[in-house]
């Protein structure tokens, strides 16, 4: 793994992880135990929609003076005939995963509460998997629908995980709470992670 993958994966998990502890800091005016915006999720979204190869090229398949060109870390823009080359690393599902993993780990130990990461590592899980399926159907232009869709699962697993560690089969109840919860916050960190790629590729083709 080279460097530039390392340092950005770094960034991405420190940012998540800045987000997560912020967020833990605010109340939800909702009582409702596990309702959260889940904004750390966006970072992940960003980095799996980042591209396999690179940057995806959000925002460019419009242009028809523009195009993007990648091959393994090396990206270059051909705008209006003008080569412009980019170093972008590389982000597999794998890397994508690790950071997830990392800012659950670390969010449940820096906010001190580590029992919560039996919780979140069953909701992240099941919600990366389901990012992960999404992702195959939707185009970049629809990460909020993929951001919905994770953020359902991960109240499902979270529910899940919650009646068999308190062994109250009763806490199903609050599904349908979480699940219209989940849509609401899974659309808005899809669309922070739909926009933050729209203008990095703005900027990338300056």
């Amino acid at each position: 793994m080279n460097v530039r993958k390392l340092t950005l994966m770094a960034i991405l998990t420190t940012a998540a992880l800045i987000i997560f502890i912020i967020e833990a800091q605010i109340p939800m005016p909702i009582p409702v135990p596990g309702v959260k915006l889940g904004l750390a999720n966006a970072v992940t979204l960003f980095a799996l929609f980042y591209g396999v190869r690179g940057f995806s090229g959000v925002g460019n398949k419009g242009d028809k003076n523009s195009t993007l060109h990648s091959h393994n870390d090396k990206a270059t823009h051909v705008i209006n005939g003008e080569h412009k080359t980019a170093f972008t690393p590389s982000l597999t599902t794998l890397n994508v995963f690790a950071i997830l993993l990392c800012r659950i780990i670390l969010g449940a130990l820096f906010t001190g509460r580590p029992l919560v990461i039996v919780y979140s590592l069953i909701g992240g899980v099941l919600a990366f998997a389901a990012q992960v399926l999404m992702k195959r159907f939707v185009s970049p232009k629809q990460i909020w629908v993929c951001g919905a869709v994770g953020a359902i699962f991960h109240n499902v697993g979270q529910i899940m995980a919650a009646m068999v560690i308190t062994g109250t089969p009763a806490i199903i109840m609050y599904l349908p709470i979480l699940v219209i919860a989940g849509v609401f916050t899974g659309v808005l960190t899809g669309l922070i992670a739909q926009l933050t790629l729209s203008r990095l590729d703005n900027v990338r083709a300056l």
